[in-house]
């Protein structure tokens, strides 16, 4: 099974993750990334920044861009990471390993397959 791992945050989490050293942090996903890659579970997985990102609503049939990516949550999307594993059960406990989890919210959804042509 397919899943991405959402990984949320807010500026008290980056806070925190830059006071306790965000070397360490990058380095936790480096061996991570590493295992995931060897056991053949990862798919891909990067980190998402603020800059220039924009929100597009269409109303009436007009686009409406406006700056972003806040929508109306505390939190916003920081990252991700897709994995092939073998069930919710794993993708769960791959998710407690990212250490952003102690701070911020990781969501895990289900990929849907592909639409056939």
């Amino acid at each position: 099974m397919k899943y991405m791992l959402l990984i949320y945050g807010n500026d008290e989490t980056w806070n925190t993750l830059h006071a306790n050293g965000i070397d360490e942090v990058m380095e936790q996903h480096r061996k991570l990334t590493a295992e995931l890659e060897a056991s053949g579970e990862f798919i891909d997985g990067l980190g998402l920044t603020t800059t220039n990102a924009r929100v597009v609503r269409v109303v009436d049939g007009v686009p409406a861009v406006t700056d972003g990516p806040f929508t109306e949550a505390k939190e916003v999307l920081a990252g991700y990471y897709v994995v092939d594993c073998a069930g919710l059960e794993r993708a769960a406990e791959i998710a407690a390993r990212l250490p952003e989890a102690p701070y911020s919210p990781i969501e895990i959804r289900e990929l849907m397959e592909p639409m056939p042509d």
